[in-house]
């Protein structure tokens, strides 16, 4: 078996050389993060693996990518980047990689959270300018914070904002129990929270869940933090209630284009905190990552 890691920037390729193991697959790593989807096919060059990072990998690419059966995508987002249904028909697998990341990207959630209430980021562009500016902030301990989707992220977002004295709800699709967490439905959620975080996976049930109406079914001043996808809000009502103040400050690490377009409106709100798309970066989720990736390869390798 042979497979290409067709996206790998210096830091993702470092660990993926590092943890390669004696009879490991032939995995060739392509140090290039910038490549486009339609050098593709040459890169996997009748390869049958192949690993990515944040690549696009469309259909009509896919069916020219000869060879290829599996893909290993390096997070849960596929969606976001490919048709994992169409490329179920072409026969190419896509394997997902979850769990790596969730202490990293929760504690991101987090601190975009007070960064949101306290207005750092506005504070400290103002100081930068020459202003003086300071502002109130909102004291989170005793708020309710509301978690729409509760999967591993969600849980250690809820661990973390419990021991800080913040009352943490959710809800979920399917029924979850957590201790000290009170389930209840979207409607009470929006209507209880002070703070509303997003923790749902990109799909067809998903895109634009918080819609128009239910950003406005929102407490007025309430705090929005999404680490999720930026697909599963509509941007436009979201920028709306951002420039009326319904909502008081947005912690964004997703948008729906990336990276986020020069001039694009949310650059120009101040009551916006952006971080870009990095929530999962840290050394520990990219070790999880990396080595989970291995793994992918490995029993791909052993099963054929």
């Amino acid at each position: 078996m042979r497979g290409v890691f067709v996206d790998a920037d210096d830091s993702l390729a470092d660990i993926f050389e590092r943890l390669n193991e004696p009879g490991d697959p032939a995995v060739r790593v392509n140090r290039d993060p910038d490549i486009k989807s339609a050098d593709m096919p040459a890169l996997v060059d009748g390869a049958e693996v192949v690993v990515i990072d944040h690549t696009e990998l469309p259909t009509d690419v896919a069916k020219r990518c000869n060879g290829l059966k599996h893909v290993v995508f390096l997070g849960t987002g596929a969606r976001s980047y490919m048709n994992p249904d169409e490329l179920g028909q072409l026969g190419i697998t896509v394997h997902l990689i979850k769990g790596y990341g969730d202490t990293a990207v929760a504690e991101c959630a987090i601190a975009l959270m007070w960064a949101a209430a306290r207005g750092i980021a506005t504070m400290d562009r103002a100081i930068r300018a020459g202003n003086w500016l300071g502002e109130d902030g909102m004291q989170l301990t005793g708020k309710t914070l509301g978690l729409i989707g509760f999967g591993g992220i969600a849980a250690e977002v809820a661990r973390i904002a419990l021991g800080s004295g913040i009352k943490v709800i959710a809800w979920n699709r399917s029924p979850k129990q957590f201790s000290g967490v009170e389930f209840a439905s979207v409607e009470t959620l929006l209507g209880q929270s002070d703070i509303v975080s997003l923790h749902l996976l990109l799909n067809d049930e998903t895109r634009g869940f918080l819609s128009r109406e239910r950003i406005n079914a929102m407490k007025p001043g309430v705090i929005l933090i999404n680490t999720a996808r930026g697909a599963v809000v509509d941007e436009a009502a979201m920028i709306e209630a951002l420039k009326s103040g319904h909502i008081r400050h947005a912690g964004l690490d997703v948008f729906n284009t990336e990276p986020l377009p020069s001039g694009h409106p949310l650059t120009k709100i101040p009551n916006v905190t952006l971080s870009a798309h990095a929530a999962f970066r840290t050394p520990e989720a990219s070790e999880n990552l990396i080595q989970a990736a291995w793994e992918h390869c490995r029993r791909i390798a052993k099963s054929n």
